[in-house]
């Protein structure tokens, strides 16, 4: 039986959550049946009038912590987007949810250990009901994800076989992180000085894929002079998550990438001693450090957020030497104007495009070309092979 609706935005009201509801209200008037969601109504209504959506648009409330309510918000849906973080606070009862009522779910999640307990616990129900949990439908990981999808795909086209080192490389960045995502490093790194057997998932690239590993994988932790991209490169902050679920995609596809896959990502910062120094100065710089920066429900103008963009190039080498590369190009500001748009789109994804049996996924594990293509289409992304 059909669900009443398609989608539903919970946590409208939250900065992020507000731009995925303005996005489909402005993109889709017509073609989608939603809803938005949260813990008040009066809130709920005001961010209604504020975005210009029809003034019948019906509004769920749900509080995180009432499972009664969530689980009753997942059975009217076939997807829910869910904005409300730090996932290991609030997120955890509507992952339950969504797995018991078979129930597709999307969200921004970058936080690898909240993602390994709800595989744990998870996995096998989402499996029974059919419900299709992905994580991580934002700017971590979907360019990653699928630029080393991308890049592998043309790989073993052109070559017969995936490349086996793969470089993730961002080149030019203009943007800020979420204040959703400074909130959810600062929870996982006190979730982790309470409970120290926290610390080795953390650190490892198969943190994701239970029961599996691979060879060893640079950690990116050390600025170095790239001489694949002859430019110095430094920590990038997001490679903690993005390679873990790269790691998960090609768990998840059967190593599809080949046993030998070796990924990392880092960030480049220039040639000669400027971009060295800049790259030192980088690998010491916490952006989330402090008080500074927009706290969870504050975030750039619409100028800004449209002033944005990114550039990642992902640099495959073959064992006979030879090279392919793949670039990925979004246009907005990553952590907010770009991510909203990847997170509706990977939920209409997953209610128009794709079916796919349940269970704890990626994007580039489920719905994977698909998504891309869609991206290209209404999101403003590229990827180009050469």
């Amino acid at each position: 039986m059909a669900s009443e609706f398609d989608v539903i935005v919970y946590g409208a009201t939250g900065y992020t959550g507000r731009l995925v509801a303005e996005y489909i209200a402005g993109a889709y008037p017509e073609g989608v049946r939603w809803a938005m969601a949260g813990r008040s109504l009066t809130k709920l209504q005001e961010v209604r009038s504020a975005i210009g959506a029809v003034t019948d648009l019906p509004l769920v409330v749900a509080d995180a912590g009432d499972s009664a309510a969530l689980r009753a918000m997942c059975e009217r849906a076939t997807v829910v987007i869910s904005t409300v973080g730090p996932y290991q606070l609030y997120g955890s009862e509507l992952v339950a949810a969504c797995a018991a009522t078979g129930t597709a779910y999307v969200d921004l999640c970058g936080e690898p250990g909240w993602m390994r307990r709800m595989i744990d616990a998870h996995e096998a129900e989402a499996k029974r009901t059919g419900a299709r949990i992905v994580f991580s439908c934002g700017f971590d990981s979907i360019p990653f994800d699928l630029g080393v999808l991308t890049l592998q795909e043309h790989a073993i086209a052109r070559f017969g076989r995936p490349a086996p080192r793969v470089k993730g490389r961002v080149r030019t960045m203009k943007g800020t992180f979420s204040g959703g995502t400074a909130a959810s490093l600062k929870a996982t790194l006190a979730a982790a000085a309470k409970d120290p057997s926290l610390v080795p998932l953390l650190a490892s690239p198969f943190a994701l894929t239970p029961g599996h590993s691979g060879p060893h994988q640079p950690t990116g932790l050390i600025p170095e002079f790239d001489t694949t991209i002859n430019c110095w490169v430094a920590p990038f902050v997001m490679a903690p998550i993005n390679t873990k679920n790269v790691h998960r995609t090609d768990f998840l596809l059967g190593g599809l990438y080949g046993a030998d896959f070796v990924y990392d990502e880092m960030m480049v910062t220039g040639l000669g001693d400027m971009g060295k120094a800049a790259a030192e100065a980088l690998a010491k710089f916490n952006p989330f450090a402090g008080d500074t920066g927009p706290k969870p429900g504050e975030g750039p103008t619409r100028e800004e957020r449209e002033a944005g963009h990114y550039d990642l190039l992902f640099v495959g080498l073959m064992p006979d030497g030879s090279r392919i590369d793949t670039v990925v190009t979004g246009d907005r500001d990553p952590g907010y104007g770009s991510t909203s748009k990847m997170l509706a789109e990977s939920a209409l994804c997953l209610v128009q495009d794709v079916a796919g049996d349940g269970g704890i996924w990626t994007p580039g594990a489920l719905m994977g070309a698909t998504l891309r293509d869609r991206l290209v289409a209404k999101a403003g992304l590229t990827f180009t092979t050469g």
